[in-house]
């Protein structure tokens, strides 16, 4: 599984993220924060809790909560 996201500064969908870290939302979502690989902008992306959890069990992105 890759995490993606869309990057403002680019305005590109679909942006593999560099570095990506799983974090809990105050209301217990899951977010996907990262940077992007062109231009080095922060990224982030809303995840389900079974994607964050395959995105990490998979070793695609680290747990950052």
């Amino acid at each position: 599984m890759v995490v993606t996201a869309y990057c403002v500064k680019c305005k590109k969908k679909g942006q593999k993220m560099k570095d990506p870290a799983i974090n809990k939302t105050a209301r217990g979502g899951f977010m996907a924060k990262g940077q992007c690989p062109d231009c080095g902008t922060k990224m982030c992306a809303m995840m389900s809790k079974d994607n964050a959890e395959k995105a990490m069990a998979s070793g695609e992105a680290k747990k950052g909560f």
